[in-house]
């Protein structure tokens, strides 16, 4: 099972950097979400 995660990590590499961004983009995106009703 560690030798499939590290197979996989090692694929995918590529696109492990653009998944975190996006994951980042949408906490940034939900955070805002919720904090924009108290701001107006």
């Amino acid at each position: 099972m560690i030798a499939q995660i590290k197979t996989t990590v090692q694929n995918a590499h590529s696109t492990l950097l653009q998944d975190a961004i996006g994951a980042a983009a949408l906490v940034v995106m939900l955070l805002a979400g919720l904090h924009l009703p108290g701001l107006l």
